[in-house]
């Protein structure tokens, strides 16, 4: 039974918990993500994703860190979202700042979508060059500990 993109753009993304995303997700091929993020539905899916990142952020996991971290996520267009980690908080916005990123990381939608899900490896991501990371890569290696991410 698969997934149509009328089932997806049917549904809340502010209502699903991140459990649930994590199991659409993993229930997507690479090409199938490809061909549901487009136009406002993936404004929407993107949109969910990045604001949920404050409410799943772990700050006894980040301590005293005081990062920028840079999000370029490609495809149809290039989203760019950035997180602020500052005092045990976590702050999202959307764009780019003229501040420099700690770290960067650019991938494209499928990647995105089953690295903030749990459903794909950063490290394999990142040695088969479906994750390009600029900047601290140290600090991108250990960004998965500082969330709650779901596992499907």
């Amino acid at each position: 039974m698969g997934t149509s993109r009328d089932d997806l753009a049917a549904l809340d993304f502010a209502t699903i918990s991140p459990q649930e995303f994590a199991t659409i997700v993993k229930g997507l091929s690479a090409k199938e993500i490809g061909q549901f993020m487009t136009g406002e539905f993936r404004e929407r899916v993107l949109g969910a994703v990045f604001s949920r990142m404050e409410r799943q952020f772990r700050p006894e996991a980040a301590g005293s860190l005081s990062a920028l971290i840079r999000w370029k996520v490609t495809g149809e267009s290039d989203a760019v979202y950035e997180t602020v980690i500052d005092a045990g908080t976590c702050t999202v916005r959307e764009g780019r700042s003229d501040a420099e990123p700690r770290v960067s990381l650019i991938m494209g939608d499928a990647e995105f979508l089953k690295l903030v899900s749990g459903n794909g490896s950063p490290v394999t991501m990142f040695m088969t060059r479906k994750l390009k990371v600029a900047g601290d890569v140290g600090m991108a290696s250990g960004l998965t500990r500082l969330f709650d991410i779901p596992r499907a």
